[in-house]
């Protein structure tokens, strides 16, 4: 299990937004926003789920994709709001909802291409 993942973004202030909008659906919530230089480094913004899980996101060198993200979804109807709310955020299209049968029967996942570039992804693997 990851406890935290962190990744460099090329637009702060839209990575920020989008992640906020896209993330939402699937328990994750805004937690903290470090300011640039408060350590040292630059700036960043933590989202964290209610698992304790926590996904960070920070100025710092261009980042170079391709890079595969998954968040797990409590439901189905979690991932078609990610998804919806992903591509409203400004999130490029790379998979509309559905059942992924090639991986397990129940696997119900949808793909969006952040502001960078990266392959994020929701995914339920319970049955409906």
């Amino acid at each position: 299990m990851i406890d935290h993942l962190g990744v460099v973004v090329g637009d702060y202030a839209k990575s920020q937004a989008f992640y906020r909008e896209a993330l939402a659906p699937v328990g994750y919530s805004k937690v903290v926003e470090v300011p640039a230089g408060f350590d040292g480094g630059g700036a960043t913004t933590g989202f964290c789920h209610a698992d304790g899980s926590d996904f960070w996101i920070g100025t710092g060198d261009r980042p170079t994709p391709p890079l595969h993200l998954a968040f797990r979804a409590p439901s189905r109807a979690a991932v078609d709001a990610f998804h919806a709310a992903a591509v409203a955020a400004g999130g490029r299209d790379n998979g509309a909802p559905g059942l992924r049968p090639r991986y397990h029967a129940n696997y119900y996942a949808a793909y969006v291409l952040d502001p960078d570039g990266r392959n994020i992804e929701a995914v339920c693997h319970d049955a409906p």
